[in-house]
C-alpha cells in the first residue's frame, strides 16, 4: 500500500449519529455501498445520518478490479426490500436519497424492477431519489423500467478510460456504459443523468478530457471525478495521487463543456453530497461550487 499524500484525508467513523446511522440500517437489514465499498467518506456521511442504499444483495456478478464488493453466491431480490429502504430513509429523516446495486447478471432485468419498486416506495414516503445503475447487459428494455419509474436523477458510471476497461473493468465495456446514459436522455430528456471516473489508474489527461466529451455528448447533466483509492494488495495498485490542483483543472474543463454540476476532488466520490448538487442545479445555481471541508471533501 502507497501512504497516502496529505490532501487525503478523512473522518474517523465515531459519535452518536454514526452509531444511529448503523443500527437504523442494521435494524433494517440493509446494505449500504458506503460500507461494502469501504468508502473513504462513510465516516461524514453516517454522522449526518445519510448513506448510499445499496439494493439486490451484497454479492456481485463482476469482478471488477478497483472494487471491494464480493463475489459470490447471489439471493433472489427481497420483495419487501424497497419497503425497508423507504422506512429507513423516513427513519433517517432523508429528503433525498441515492439508490445503488451490486450488478445482477443473473437476472433476466438485471434488477431493473426491484430499482423502479424501490423508487416508487421512496416516492411514496415524499423521497427523492438518485438512481445509481449498473449497465444493466445493456438491455435497453431495463434503463426504460428505471427511467420510467420518475427518478430525480438517473446515474450511471463509467467509472475509467476506455484504454483501462480490460483490467480495471473485465466485466464492462465503455461504448455500453456511455449508451446507457444516452438511453436514459433519450427517453426522458428532461432527466438529469449523471456519470463519474476514478483517477490514479494509469489514465492520461487527454483521456479524461475525452471521457468528459463523450458524456456531455449524451447529454450528461452532472459529472463527478475523484480519486482511486486500492480497497486492498490484491486490486488495481494505485499508480499516482492526483494534486488537489489538477483535480480544479478538470472542473474547469466540466465547465468549459456544458456540464451544469461537476464535483472534482480528491475525495469526491458519485455519491457524496448528491442532495445538495441536486438542489442546486434545480435551483438554477449551474456551476455553484460545493466548500470542500478541511478533512477532506
Amino acid at each position: 500500500m502507497r501512504e497516502f499524500p496529505e490532501w487525503i484525508r478523512c473522518r474517523w467513523p465515531s459519535g452518536a449519529e454514526f452509531s444511529k446511522t448503523k443500527e437504523i440500517l442494521a435494524r433494517y437489514r440493509l446494505n449500504t455501498v458506503c460500507q461494502s465499498a469501504h468508502c473513504p467518506n462513510v465516516g461524514e456521511c453516517f454522522s449526518r445520518l445519510t448513506a448510499t442504499f445499496m439494493i439486490l444483495g451484497d454479492r456481485c456478478t463482476r469482478g471488477c478490479r478497483f472494487c471491494a464488493i464480493g463475489g459470490g453466491r447471489t439471493e433472489p431480490p427481497e420483495p419487501d426490500e424497497p419497503e425497508r429502504v423507504a422506512e429507513a430513509a423516513r427513519e433517517l429523516g432523508l429528503g433525498y436519497v441515492v439508490v445503488t446495486s451490486v450488478t445482477r447478471d443473473d437476472l433476466d432485468d438485471g434488477g431493473s424492477a426491484h430499482f423502479a419498486a424501490t423508487v416508487r416506495s421512496l416516492h411514496a414516503a415524499g423521497v427523492k431519489v438518485e438512481v445509481l445503475v449498473p449497465d444493466f447487459g445493456g438491455n435497453g428494455d431495463a434503463i426504460v423500467t428505471v427511467v420510467e419509474s420518475g427518478p430525480e436523477v438517473f446515474d450511471h458510471n463509467v467509472e475509467t478510460v476506455p484504454r483501462l476497461y480490460r483490467d480495471v473493468r473485465p466485466g464492462a465495456d465503455y461504448a455500453r456504459s456511455v449508451k446507457v446514459l444516452a438511453h436514459a436522455k433519450n427517453v426522458a430528456p428532461d432527466l438529469l443523468t449523471k456519470s463519474g471516473i476514478m483517477v490514479g489508474l494509469g489514465e492520461k489527461k487527454d483521456e479524461i478530457h475525452s471521457v468528459m466529451q463523450d458524456l456531455r455528448e449524451t447529454g450528461c447533466d452532472i459529472f463527478t471525478i475523484g480519486q482511486y483509492l486500492s480497497p486492498s494488495s490484491g486490486h488495481c495498485p494505485v499508480q499516482r495521487f492526483v494534486r488537489p490542483e489538477e483535480f480544479e483543472e478538470y472542473s474547469e474543463v466540466a465547465k468549459t463543456l456544458g456540464f451544469l454540476y461537476a464535483v472534482s476532488a480528491p475525495l469526491a466520490r458519485s455519491s457524496y453530497k448528491a442532495a445538495e448538487a441536486f438542489e442546486a442545479v434545480s435551483r438554477g445555481l449551474v456551476f455553484e461550487r460545493m466548500e470542500v471541508a478541511k478533512d477532506g471533501l
